[in-house]
């Protein structure tokens, strides 16, 4: 027998003896013991219908089903209910058949005997909840002192969920809220505490390891100021989701802090609609589709429904991976309409390129195959130019011969006035658009610029939660270093959206806001995994690798460049474009030489804006 079984038993056996027993009670205060005898059979015979009357109805109305931890007011008033009408029939019952004299005379005996029903049938309910929760604080060896933000709906489901669910650590100590109709009272029998600005105060005071933000009817404006507040708290933040972001009207996921959050702005928003009418139907080529960024490309593009998709990538493991989630969703969403088509090469390998240009015609490509890890390429320069430069070259020409509508060059703030190896081929990238962009009849081509991507292969944020599970330290080139960052869905909506707008070798580039220092982002990962930077988890300095910039540039001049359709987007004035056949044919030579430096010198030859660096 299951505990459930075994409690509703209890219940059964309980619930008989409290109504048998106090309906006899009742019939023995009205008759006395010497008039009971002479009516014992049929008070008896009473008392046991009333019992099984009782039991039966709490079956149909499935009291025996109610969970202990979730017994409240609403429960009470059920069950009250039940036990009311029951003994009211009973009440008719003597009434009609008068078995028993006197019954007229009964009604007050009946009435006080009715209220104690009323009140000790639910009241072994609300005994078996407090046993319970006391049973479960006694199994709590360790709990989270935690502060709710949020005196309203959502706090109180927090709260609520918080008591209920006994494999829950945190323990409430106190709701934080602006309204000052609320500060210094009670929520749910918490104190409120106020105003929300005044947040590290009250952690500091009730010694918080966690705050939940439970305001889900709050801007994303006003979720990024709050968490402004708590960025100096050595504090777990958690928070319920925005109404924008819920998956239901009963969603009550308590979340942690996502990147999004991290970077303490709105994301970047697509225009799904325009994109999908563009890539609806078509043939569609991502190349490197195994990397972070080509993946989510290949996904956001599988969506628009495309009639052929085609994923080319040199790492096999990482493009395997995404052809087997597409072909999973494939299945899943029944979808016959897009040809999937993964197959592995070289950009660098002209002749692979052609052979899958030629056969497949694309309508779209999506140059996202490049080196990006700065350090690696300072150290294999030659290997930067083959892919970055000469991979880039050879699908440019060739979506030019073959007559692709758009070819869109994912580049990266490093290309501005390069200090490394990665940041001066991608530069060299962005001229062989522009070239081609010139040069071109068939293609319009468009580069898109922007900063690091939070969540990418050889971003900061793997790293540091790596290190953070491995119990640190953080380790960080400099503490004043400071990035633009963005997500990888920004990204992409970023390249899909430019992609709408390119008509001719332009250079696309993000407002991305304020820049984030690094070492606040690794103190919020920190506190994001529950503990406290300094003490927890130390951040330790190593020093600026080669080539490494303490800033990036976007070059985001607002007043000399082209605002675009999407407010959050720009476009770099157009420089002068010259051929670059040759510069192509001497930079070739790089992969005789055997030194670096003469690598990156000849480099800078070509790239005449990149400024050789040593950092050591």
């Amino acid at each position: 027998m299951n505990k459930f079984s075994r409690l509703s038993l209890l219940y059964v056996i309980s619930d008989i003896i409290v109504s048998f027993g106090v309906t006899l009670l009742g019939f023995l205060s009205f008759y006395g013991t010497s008039g009971l005898s002479a009516h014992l059979v049929p008070a008896l015979i009473y008392c046991a219908s009333l019992s099984v009357g009782t039991v039966i109805s709490f079956w149909i109305f499935k009291v025996y089903k109610i969970i202990v931890r979730d017994f409240g007011l609403f429960e009470t008033i059920r069950i009250m209910i039940v036990v009311f009408v029951i003994n009211l029939v009973g009440f008719v019952t003597l009434v009609l058949v008068p078995t028993l004299p006197h019954f007229s005379e009964f009604v007050f005996t009946w009435v006080l005997e009715s209220g104690v029903l009323l009140f000790l049938h639910p009241s072994l309910r609300v005994l078996a909840r407090i046993f319970h929760l006391a049973s479960v604080s006694t199994k709590k060896t360790t709990k989270i002192k935690t502060i709710v933000i949020g005196a309203g709906a959502t706090g109180k489901v927090v709260v609520d969920e918080t008591r209920r669910n006994e494999k829950n650590r945190n323990q409430i100590v106190a709701i934080v809220d602006d309204d000052p109709n609320k500060i210094g009272g009670l929520f749910a029998n918490l104190p409120v505490k106020g105003p929300i600005e005044d947040i590290g105060k009250i952690i500091d005071f009730y010694e918080a390891e966690e705050v939940i933000i439970a305001m889900s009817k709050i801007s994303v404006e006003r979720l990024h100021e709050i968490l402004g507040y708590l960025n100096s708290c050595n504090v777990r933040v958690r928070r319920m989701p925005l109404l924008s972001e819920m998956q239901g009207p009963n969603d009550r996921r308590v979340i942690d802090v996502d990147l999004d959050d991290l970077l303490c702005r709105d994301p970047v928003k697509l225009d799904n609609h325009e994109v999908r009418q563009m890539l609806h139907g078509k043939t569609v080529m991502v190349t490197g589709a195994g990397g972070s960024i080509g993946s989510e490309l290949v996904r956001q593009i599988f969506k628009t429904r495309p009639s052929t998709l085609v994923l080319f990538d040199i790492y096999e493991n990482s493009t395997y991976d995404i052809q087997m989630e597409l072909m999973h969703k494939m299945r899943e969403e029944n979808v016959k309409d897009v040809n999937l088509v993964t197959l592995i090469g070289s950009t660098y390998n002209d002749f692979r390129v052609e052979q899958i240009i030629k056969k497949y015609k694309p309508d779209y490509i999506y140059h996202a195959a490049a080196y990006k890890h700065v350090p690696l390429m300072e150290d294999s320069p030659a290997e930067a130019i083959r892919t970055n430069v000469i991979g880039t070259y050879n699908v440019a020409r060739l979506a030019d011969k073959y007559k692709v509508k758009k070819m869109v060059l994912v580049s990266t703030d490093k290309a501005v006035r390069p200090t490394n190896v990665m940041g001066a081929t991608k530069r060299f990238a962005e001229t062989i658009i522009q070239y081609f962009s010139d040069k071109s009849k068939n293609t319009a081509y468009a580069a898109v610029r922007f900063g690091n991507v939070l969540g990418s292969n050889g971003s900061v944020v793997p790293l540091f939660k790596k290190q953070i599970e491995a119990g640190g330290p953080i380790t960080l080139t400099h503490k004043d270093i400071i990035r633009y960052f963005m997500t990888i869905p920004e990204a992409v909506a970023l390249i899909l959206q430019c992609g709408l707008f390119a008509v001719g070798g332009e250079i696309f580039i993000l407002d991305m806001g304020k820049p984030v220092k690094i070492y606040d982002l690794a103190q919020k990962l920190i506190r994001q995994a529950g503990m406290i930077p300094g003490i927890d988890i130390e951040i330790v300095e190593t020093g600026l690798r080669p080539g490494e910039k303490l800033f990036e540039e976007l070059l985001l001049d607002k007043e000399h460049q082209t605002k675009t359709a999407n407010s959050r987007i720009y476009v770099e004035e157009k420089e002068a474009v010259k051929p670059i056949e040759e510069e192509i044919k001497t930079i070739s030579k790089v992969f005789e030489m055997d030194e670096t430096s003469d690598v990156k010198e000849l480099l800078s030859q070509i790239i005449t804006t990149y400024v050789i660096t040593d950092n050591e």
